[in-house]
């Protein structure tokens, strides 16, 4: 058995993929720590899962506003010694960084503990904490095709994104029976992310009534603190009754999105991997103001492959039009799945799982002949 630190707190696309891979870890008989922040969307998700050891860590995010960066340099300091606390605690045989502003004080604090480090990075355009730590990682886990310089070929593994057992495609009727979305006809289903997205939020509240009056019904995470939990009833011109639903925040996110004939989202890998998962078409409308743009690189990929359209949030005003055009395609609809349906993710977690087992093992081995 060995012991495994997760450091994947910040947003839910580092803290989901931690948990799914904890869950293959703890199944396969080791222990794991999953080392998350204050934020309410960390703590909001974990509450789904008292079975798991999660652990709070000071930390905030990097910012070149000079109070802001003041903040992060000393909550950095705060967590580096956090860490070293927790590593002798803990004493663990792997880290595993998901990125985030967490990451860097946990693996700065392993490499001097002598601990291997081994990275996720999710996202086509890999984020800061991938690029600066990538020199001490025993193994980096990258998407299919990225590369990095200065890494090794044995050091790098695309097994993809690690999705919590949660996440399953399942009939869209059943789907929306067990969330209680009583509608009859199509059901546009928007996401912006664990956070969610103030522009699509307003989208929906310009454009609701005139999707309605084309019969179509709108489901709307808005994330926390950004609206409130609601439904809407009004006719379309057919005098059938739609809804829009508000919710702050999903618990079911694979059986929201399978409930879908349309997803609308931004484009954060966590949920570009969940809509590959749920064979769920999409258009895609990426953060303009991620680090790098990744958001961007993530949603042509996922169009390349013939699963979403992509919208820039500069051309938002062309969403209604690209929207009723597609959720009335039925032919479209289906080669979208069918695109989807080929792309197979559900065993990342097992063989990101396997892998570190080796490394686990290999550093074992090696400190028992040190030590002998």
């Amino acid at each position: 058995m060995s012991n495994f630190l997760i450091s994947c707190g910040g947003t839910g696309g580092h803290l989901a993929p931690g948990i799914s891979l904890a869950e293959r870890l703890i199944e396969q008989g080791h222990r794991c720590w999953l080392i998350i922040s204050k934020k309410e969307v960390d703590l909001r998700l974990t509450r789904k899962y008292p079975e798991l050891d999660f652990v709070c860590a000071p930390g905030a995010a990097f910012s070149f506003s000079p109070l802001r960066l003041i903040k992060f340099f000393i909550q950095q300091f705060q967590l580096v010694i956090f860490s070293f606390k927790l590593l002798r605690n803990k004493r663990p045989d792997t880290i595993v960084a998901f990125g985030g502003f967490i990451t860097v004080g946990i693996t700065v604090a392993g490499i001097i503990h002598g601990c291997p480090i081994a990275i996720h990075e999710a996202n086509r355009k890999p984020g800061k904490a991938t690029r600066y730590l990538r020199g001490l990682a025993k193994r980096l886990y990258l998407p299919e095709g990225v590369q990095l310089a200065g890494v090794p070929l044995q050091s790098i593994k695309h097994f993809g994104y690690p999705l919590r057992k949660g996440i399953r495609r399942t009939l869209k009727e059943t789907a929306r029976s067990n969330l209680r979305i009583d509608v009859t006809g199509k059901l546009l289903v928007v996401l912006g992310g664990s956070q969610g997205a103030q522009a699509l939020n307003e989208w929906v509240n310009a454009n609701f009534e005139k999707l309605g009056a084309e019969g179509i019904s709108i489901y709307c995470v808005t994330g926390l603190g950004k609206g409130n939990n609601g439904v809407f009833e009004y006719r379309s011109t057919s005098n059938e009754v739609v809804k829009a639903y508000y919710s702050t925040f999903c618990d079911n996110m694979g059986g929201l999105i399978s409930a879908a004939d349309l997803v609308l989202s931004r484009a954060g890998a966590g949920t570009i991997a969940e809509l590959m998962q749920c064979r769920a078409p999409s258009i895609l409308v990426p953060y303009p103001f991620a680090t790098d743009n990744h958001q961007l690189a993530n949603a042509r990929f996922l169009e390349q492959l013939g699963g979403s359209l992509t919208i820039e949030q500069s051309q938002i005003s062309s969403l209604y039009s690209e929207v009723i055009e597609l959720i009335y395609s039925d032919w479209l609809l289906d080669k979208f799945r069918q695109n989807l349906q080929r792309l197979n993710i559900s065993n990342s977690a097992e063989l990101i799982a396997c892998d570190l087992e080796k490394l686990s093992s290999e550093f074992a081995r090696k400190n028992n002949g040190q030590g002998q």
